[in-house]
């Protein structure tokens, strides 16, 4: 097999220590090795990086161990090639599984070219990145204790949440603080109701009319401050997002130009697969990194199951948020391609094969700088306008009708 890096090394990360194999070419085509290893202390880092140069490293291959291997990544970056392999991609013969022979085996993998490297954004897309997924984390946290006080409200009986559509806006926090006091009666809650809300306000009295003990009124206040300080922090964090997408202005509005794609979901797409396309040989590659098309399962001339592979989870949380978001934009191809597919292969699918969809034009767009421009509703029945006719007939005469077509030009 031909030598494709002269001098390399594979370490093998964990939490407190890791393990490092430098093999250096020699001109028999022989391998010297050299293993040592290091405490994950920065200062052992910072030797275990000299050591690297001085022997004359070129490149150096780490196995993805839960986060343990960014700090090394951190630390020599900066002077040496480093390619993150996937752990599944790079596994020993079973049996033969030490620290050292895991960073040989990565070693030698990587010697003879043979380690697919993993996608790494720049510094400043990695430090985005983390932004937007702990907004997501903290979202995802208050809809829980959003419901955690729903249930609360539904053990004291109140049915707020029949009357009004969202008991956590304007008037539903006021109602909820007025409950909090045990001297409010629902005739004065229910007058606290705002806008298209006081429509409602019989139907609220009797909403509010409940059973509410001191302990209930502990649980609901808990959860009010806990949503009240989550929401401050989310703002912090739009802040800080804001600020750190400033460089990316104009991908973020190329981006927003997609059928469904909002600000948030702009963020977190640049978040997640940066702006350079270049790192992605096609749009294929990139839905296959993002874990959004079929996977392939073939032995024997038959295929089995295509699920889609778990790839980048946070990258496709977005992509089907917008991927419903779309399905409901009125006279878009979007809606029309969702609606199709959902009827012949169910809703969950047909928002899968959107979000490939939408990646799809995210690529083409940051790669060439062009903004989204939507084909309409009606351009898949203009690509096959004669086969959407025969169904259409079909149907009519399957319910008894004759069909005559007359062109609208010709009948004029």
């Amino acid at each position: 097999m031909e030598v494709m890096i002269e001098r390399c090394c594979g370490i093998d990360v964990h939490k407190s220590k890791l393990t490092a194999c430098l093999l250096v070419s020699k001109p028999d085509g022989k391998a010297e090795k050299s293993i040592k290893t290091f405490s994950t202390m920065t200062s052992d880092l910072l030797a275990l990086k000299d050591w690297l140069e001085a022997e004359g490293c070129t490149h150096v291959a780490i196995e993805s161990t839960g986060v343990y291997w960014k700090p090394v990544f951190n630390i020599i970056e900066d002077s040496i090639t480093v390619i993150l392999a996937n752990a599944r991609d790079i596994k020993n013969v079973p049996g033969r599984k030490t620290d050292v022979k895991d960073c040989e085996w990565i070693a030698d993998l990587l010697r003879f070219g043979l380690i697919r490297a993993s996608f790494i954004p720049p510094k400043p897309i990695r430090e985005l990145r983390d932004l937007t997924r702990y907004r997501t984390k903290l979202i995802g946290e208050m809809t829980s204790e959003k419901n955690r006080v729903q249930k609360v409200l539904e053990d004291a009986n109140i049915k707020l949440s029949c009357v009004a559509t969202d008991i956590f806006g304007t008037s539903g926090k006021e109602m909820l603080s007025a409950l909090l006091q045990a001297e409010s009666t629902p005739e004065e809650m229910a007058e606290l109701a705002k806008g298209r809300l006081r429509k409602k306000i019989p139907a609220l009295i009797e909403a509010l009319r409940g059973n509410v003990s001191e302990h209930h009124r502990y649980l609901i206040e808990m959860g009010l401050r806990h949503l009240e300080s989550m929401g401050e922090l989310i703002a912090d964090l739009d802040e800080k997002i804001d600020k750190a997408m400033e460089p990316y202005r104009e991908e973020q509005k190329l981006l927003m130009s997609i059928t469904g794609v909002e600000k948030k979901s702009a963020e977190s797409v640049i978040a997640e697969i940066g702006v350079d396309m270049s790192q992605f040989p096609s749009e294929k590659h990139l839905a296959s990194w993002a874990g959004v098309c079929p996977g392939n399962n073939e032995s024997a001339g038959k295929r089995k199951s295509g699920k889609t592979t778990k790839g980048d989870t946070w990258l496709q949380r977005t992509l089907i948020q917008v991927a419903h978001a779309a399905s409901k934009a009125k006279n878009t191809y979007l809606k029309d391609k969702y609606h199709r597919i959902a009827g012949r292969r169910g809703k969950k699918r047909a928002a899968m094969a959107i979000a490939h969809k939408i990646l799809g034009f995210a690529y083409y767009i940051l790669r060439y700088r062009v903004p989204y421009r939507d084909l309409g509703e009606d351009y898949l029945d203009k690509l096959n306008k004669d086969g959407q006719e025969w169904k259409l007939i079909k149907r009519l005469e399957a319910l008894g009708n004759k069909v005559t077509i007359e062109p609208v030009l010709q009948a004029a």
